[in-house]
């Protein structure tokens, strides 16, 4: 494989995992933020504490606070910003990218404004770009576990098969497995909607419902994402696949993932800006809440969970309270709505 130069941005927990990966392929890294004092720390010290403790990050990771130094030359960008901050950091790249630059984001959210996909807004912010050019890159991958090499699988999605298998070369290796979908909207939605249910799930958890609970929310959260997937346009069969059912695992069980952690804290009765500022990092799942929210409006699509979890979030509702509605609702059968939803999206 040929040495590339390669720009990541920004500097958190799953950017500079991806980093380590594109590193550890041989390529030239520069890793952005806009922090000097990070900057200073992985340049000198190879570590960057504040997101992955002790970890040692190889000499081919070079950062810098200049956006100008991180892209110039570079041929594949990896965008890993929060989402509230994507459109932002487009904008500052847009006088960097040339026409050709391969972009692939790993960003799991909406844009809460605008409820738009983080691909169409990247579209919108850099329009030299082609947009078969645009790679998703999603799937079931704490940072703390790709740090350190634990066996990791992931999914790219781009609408040209040639994008998606350029994103492929840059990242595979022998612990970190890399396939390709052709499926955008379906790998965005899922990686999106998923950290609602992992909020859920830790709720569930923090509420010490047990494993039964927890399983049943998993199950019919994921039914959730698929109507809300299949109304946006995605192909059904994605949400069986690594960006959906796997994603949903693993944010739903492991301590790794905000999201679960900060639905835990929920569910022992703390306040969600008490939640948010012991977390000290950012919890896509409660703008995502909103967002899918709104969003269920608007396609007419039924979320209960996503019901419950926005008025625990945004309207005080109490996380037993929430519970105890859904476990209420009107009985209903498991298999011919979701069955409905993809006959009426595949046969137009």
């Amino acid at each position: 494989m040929p040495i590339r130069k390669t720009a990541v941005l920004v500097a958190g927990s799953w950017g500079t995992a991806l980093a380590s990966v594109l590193a550890d392929n041989g390529h030239d890294v520069r890793l952005w933020t806009r922090h000097p004092e990070q900057v200073e720390e992985i340049n000198s010290c190879h570590t960057n504490r504040r997101f992955l403790n002790e970890a040692v990050l190889s000499d081919r990771i070079r950062a810098t606070a200049s956006m100008e130094e991180a892209l110039s030359g570079a041929e594949a960008v990896v965008m890993v910003a929060p989402s509230a901050a994507v459109r932002e950091v487009t904008r500052q790249m847009q006088p960097f990218i040339g026409s050709g630059t391969l972009i692939i984001h790993a960003t799991k959210g909406f844009e809460a404004e605008s409820m738009k996909r983080m691909t169409d807004v990247i579209a919108e912010e850099l329009p030299q770009v082609d947009p078969d050019r645009l790679v998703v890159l999603s799937g079931p991958s704490h940072a703390e576990e790709v740090i350190v090499r634990c066996p990791t699988t992931v999914v790219v999605a781009a609408r040209r098969e040639e994008a998606a298998e350029a994103a492929q070369d840059l990242f595979i290796n022998s612990y970190f497995r890399v396939y390709t979908n052709p499926d955008i909207i379906g790998v965005e939605v899922s990686g999106a909607l998923k950290n609602i249910i992992a909020l859920g799930a830790g709720m569930s958890d923090g509420l010490a419902f047990g494993d039964n609970a927890k399983a049943a929310l998993m199950t019919r959260g994921l039914t959730e994402i698929c109507r809300m997937g299949i109304a946006m346009g995605a192909n059904p069969l994605t949400f069986a696949g690594l960006s959906g059912f796997g994603d949903l695992v693993v944010t739903c069980t492991s301590r790794h993932s905000r999201n679960w952690r900060a639905g835990y804290m929920l569910g022992q009765g703390k306040a969600l800006h008490e939640v948010l500022e012991q977390m000290g990092m950012v919890v896509e799942g409660v703008k995502t809440t909103k967002a899918a929210y709104e969003l269920s409006q608007r396609f007419n699509v039924s979320m209960p969970i996503t019901k419950v979890l926005y008025q625990v979030l945004f309207e005080g509702k109490s996380p037993k309270q929430g519970v105890e509605d859904l476990m209420g609702r009107v009985r209903t059968h498991e298999i011919e709505e979701i069955a409905q939803a993809a006959a009426v999206n595949w046969t137009g």
